[in-house]
């Protein structure tokens, strides 16, 4: 008798090449394993219908197991890279921003309301259990419907028209998610660099759950891993973007295997992970990658010293000389990549700031237009950026079907007559004995702009506002903090302005969330009150008061409840309209290159490609599973 699996096993003969033999197709890094019987046979493994990836057919070479990668981290923390990296979603983009089932086999969307997901038969977990339906409901009634587990309530991408779905297994192999009302970011979210939580190991997790568990045994587990709630706990051991956990079962291409707190993080290949190439090759084909934990400060050097193989992260434009050099004592290759973002360096005016004066005046849109026409974007270009970049203001890019160029030159041109002009309008007419502007208050015109002092191009462009901003009667001083205390006190309404980076998306489409032109989350520098009344649903925080800023709720609430493309078109160039000529941020340059260093050995990291956290998860929609080292 011909069993199903055995079926499956024919069809991939199909596209099995001849010199490729069975054993061919098995990691040598497996063996052990395999030959101890710990581990069954490729074909157990993998899915009925694993995901095949032609690499010839998107012009990249199918390549051969082995190896380990090394990259540089600044803290524990950033173990959170290789879920980004590693890039398996229930849905996500490919290179073209197209949305395709990974994870799952297919998915359905019904009027943007029924979302019906099909779950690849077979499909295991890393440690060899089932991912089935349970999965998903435990995740969907246990956690997020937990109320202790999930005190801040549910994700806005969960809710439609402020109601949670009807959630429903259809039958062993499919779950569906319904809401009577339009829901089109329910999938961009699965997508995301950060994804929307969906599925959880069950099986795995019921232990630390108070439902399910023997409270006597949990109170053990508690003081075992030293955890005051059973809350605590279950939260610790799920954690799947940080993945700390070494024995929490993923389904993403590399696991885990060290416990923190270490300095050396180890992750090694999955050996059920679903994908696998046009030659029936598993992947990934790397065995392990390396995270090394260093001081954010010597990353660069670490690397130009050739203590890494592949890295983006802690390495900025500004060494790019120093890095390019480095191709010729090691063999590294350097590329330049496109970084997606809005703007790579934004003034961001915090309208909710604490002092009166100031938050009225940065309300006032006559003050942030001048200060936007005060900079000098060219010089910045070309001291900072080496002129290579675009002037701009914080827009999306020519990459994107949603760019305009009035978008892009909306207040950015050099023009400090009108911004004395513009000051002057608003009241700010008299000046002291050093040229500074008097505010209402008798204080002399003083901005602090604070910094986390991640990067020197923020200060070297800084240095150079300075004297632009001078000339229109504005001082301009920096404070240097940490990102933690950064943005603690932005919440606080401590920061009058700060720098960043601009809108993190700089290449969306249509069917993108544009929750970035408004205030929804409260790590928006710009509006941190507001957005965290958006994130809380309105428990902490204040509501949006200037009417642009409402305007841009309501049209944010329009894109929610859409169903048509055109319409969200329509919608995001309403958006991108106000939030331009409103200077919400004060934009320099975007188009901005990232140096990513990699061993020559690599293959399949593209030469040219967009950079950036959404939505392209740095180097995660161009799979690193599909990267491999051949000779240098």
């Amino acid at each position: 008798m011909i069993s199903r699996r055995t079926v499956l096993g024919l069809m991939a003969s199909a596209f099995v090449p001849s010199t490729l033999r069975a054993g061919d197709l098995e990691p040598e890094f497996l063996q052990p394993l395999l030959k101890a019987l710990a581990l069954p046979a490729l074909a157990k493994r993998l899915p009925k219908s694993p995901r095949v990836v032609n690499l010839a057919a998107i012009g990249r070479q199918p390549g051969q197991y082995g190896g380990t990668l090394r990259t540089i981290i600044g803290t524990q923390k950033d173990i959170r890279l290789m879920t980004i990296y590693g890039y398996a979603r229930l849905v996500g983009y490919d290179e073209k921003l197209n949305l395709q089932p990974d994870i799952l086999e297919s998915f359905d969307v019904a009027d943007d309301r029924v979302f019906t997901f099909k779950i690849r038969e077979g499909h295991k977990w890393s440690d060899g259990s089932l991912l089935t339906p349970e999965d998903f409901r435990y995740c969907w009634e246990d956690v997020w419907l937990n109320d202790e587990l999930s005190q801040g309530g549910l994700a806005p991408a969960l809710l439609a028209d402020g109601k949670p779905p009807r959630f429903e297994i259809v039958d062993p192999l499919t779950v569906r998610y319904s809401w009577d009302a339009p829901n089109p970011d329910f999938l961009p979210k699965l997508a995301a660099a950060s994804p929307l939580s969906l599925v959880l190991p069950a099986a795995y997790l019921k232990q630390f759950h108070k439902k399910y568990q023997d409270p006597f045994r949990l109170a053990g587990l508690m003081e075992e891993n030293r955890a005051k709630k059973w809350t605590l706990l279950h939260i610790r051991m799920s954690r799947q973007y940080r993945p700390e956990n070494p024995e929490l079962p993923t389904l993403d291409p590399w696991r885990n295997r060290t416990k923190p707190p270490a300095e050396q993080f180890v992750f090694e290949r999955n050996p059920f992970f679903h994908r696998i190439d046009e030659n029936g090759r598993q992947l990934p084909y790397i065995d392990r990658v390396v995270m090394n934990v260093s001081s954010s400060a010597i990353i660069s050097a670490k690397t130009g010293a050739g203590e890494s193989d592949l890295q983006c992260m802690g390495i900025d434009f500004s060494d790019y000389a120093f890095l390019k050099d480095a191709e010729k004592r090691y063999p590294v290759k350097m590329h330049l990549w496109k970084r997606t973002q809005g703007s790579r360096l934004a003034l961001l005016p915090n309208l909710n700031c604490a002092d009166p004066v100031w938050r009225g005046l940065l309300r006032d849109v006559r003050v942030r237009r001048a200060l936007s026409l005060a900079v000098d974007r060219r010089e910045i270009n070309l001291a900072v950026f080496y002129g290579l970049a675009q002037e701009s203001a914080d827009t999306v890019l020519p990459e994107s079907p949603l760019y305009r160029p009035e978008f892009a030159k909306a207040w950015v041109a050099h023009d400090p007559d009108r911004a004395n002009a513009l000051l002057d309008e608003v009241g700010l007419k008299t000046r002291d004995d050093d040229g500074l502007r008097i505010l209402p208050d008798g204080r002399p015109a003083q901005v602090i702009v604070e910094t986390a002092g991640e990067s020197t191009l923020e200060t070297d462009a800084l240095e150079l506002i300075t004297d632009h901003w001078r000339q229109v009667g504005i001082a301009l001083f920096v404070r240097t903090s940490q990102r933690d205390i950064f943005r603690s006190r932005a919440l606080g309404g401590e920061i009058m302005m700060s720098i960043w980076s601009g809108i993190d998306n700089g290449v969306p489409t249509a069917d993108m969330n544009p929750y970035q032109l408004a205030p929804t989350i409260d790590d928006q520098l710009q509006w941190p009150l507001w957005g965290a009344h958006y994130l809380s649903h309105g428990t902490v925080g204040e509501a949006p008061d200037l009417p642009p800023v409402v305007e841009l709720m309501a049209l944010l609430k329009r894109w929610n409840e859409s169903t048509e493309a055109t319409e969200r078109a329509e919608i995001w160039n309403s958006m991108l309209s106000i939030y331009t000529d409103q200077v919400f941020s004060i934009g320099t340059v975007n188009g901005t290159h990232q140096p990513v260093l990699a061993s020559s050995r690599l293959r399949n990291l593209p030469d040219k490609a967009l950079y950036g956290y959404d939505p392209t998860a740095y180097f995660g929609v161009y799979m690193p599973d599909t990267f491999w080292l051949g000779e240098s």
